[in-house]
């Protein structure tokens, strides 16, 4: 597996790493993730210019480092900070789920929490077992392999969630049950459906309320009742059920105008919060035409 260290002189490279999914066209920005099928033998890594963490899936596996051999299981995961090499020997064939975070995305992390960037740091771990931090990998791993995946908003949360954990300073809790004061809500809202056309980022919508990431996450549950990226897909669900019934622009330019990444990402996610497809709710709103048509004839 991805254990790190410092690599002594070339050696022979026998193992081959094949991408089998990747975010790459999920506009994630700063982050993203891949599940790899890596072959047996041997493998050199060179140097990354982002952290990554690798996570173990499926049947247990050795891997012998340059350091010793450990046998990994299930949810192991391995964390490689930016500017280290690895080379490591698995004894047989296996599948890593690979997060990778962008140093600007981890430092402004550590900024919004007001840590102290000394002591907050993604360092070295092999064989990391985190129940809580598996969980986060779980859900992410969902979301890279869904046929219509969820607003980037989603894995850009659970992503800030990961480092907080691989930082291992957790914000100190607070008992005080807060919410946003109504006039930072309302900027919010206005915010989300005045660009709901476009990527929101957790970034500019925290800038809104002026709070950090985590403290505006935290605030935006206790007052909407949801996390930021359901009150998202929402809003954006509600607006296209709007222009559906007005019935003047076709499905895919609806699609466009709400945010969705295309027409079968909106019906994915209108089934799911309404219960109907785009082409169901049009069939009604003809219905209801139609009977009220009637009507006004029968008078």
């Amino acid at each position: 597996m991805n254990a790190v260290t410092p690599i002594p002189a070339p050696a022979p490279h026998s193992g081959s790493r094949i991408a089998v999914r990747t975010s790459r066209a999920l506009g994630w920005q700063g982050f993203g993730a891949e599940l790899v099928n890596v072959s047996a033998g041997l493998h050199r890594m060179s140097a990354f210019r982002h952290h990554r963490v690798g996570v173990h899936v499926g049947a247990p596996v050795t891997a012998r480092c340059l350091c010793d051999a450990r046998r990994y299981s299930h949810g192991d995961a391995d964390v490689i900070p930016a500017g280290l090499e690895g080379q490591w020997n698995d004894d047989a064939a296996c599948t890593i789920f690979s997060v990778w975070f962008a140093e600007d995305f981890a430092r402004r992390t550590v900024e919004q929490l007001a840590l102290n960037s000394a002591d907050a740091q993604v360092r070295p771990r092999f064989q990391m077992r985190d129940p809580r931090f598996q969980h986060l990998a779980w859900a992410l791993r969902a979301e890279l392999e869904a046929d219509d995946a969820s607003d980037p908003l989603y894995a850009e949360s659970l992503c800030t969630a990961m480092l907080v954990r691989l930082i291992g300073v957790e914000p100190m809790p607070d008992n005080r049950r807060r919410t946003l004061a109504p006039r930072t809500a309302a900027r919010v809202i206005e915010f989300i459906d005045a660009h709901l056309d476009q990527r929101l980022t957790l970034d500019e919508l925290a800038a809104q309320a002026q709070l950090s990431v985590p403290h505006f996450k935290a605030l935006f549950r206790e007052t909407l009742g949801v996390p930021v990226h359901q009150y998202v897909v929402q809003r954006r669900v509600e607006r296209a059920r709007t222009l559906l019934l007005q019935g003047r622009l076709s499905a895919s330019q609806i699609a466009l105008e709400t945010g969705f990444a295309h027409q079968s990402h909106m019906a994915h996610w209108m089934s799911r919060l309404l219960g109907a497809t785009p082409r169901e709710l049009r069939g009604a709103a003809r219905d209801d035409a139609a009977m009220s048509g009637q009507e006004k004839t029968r008078r």
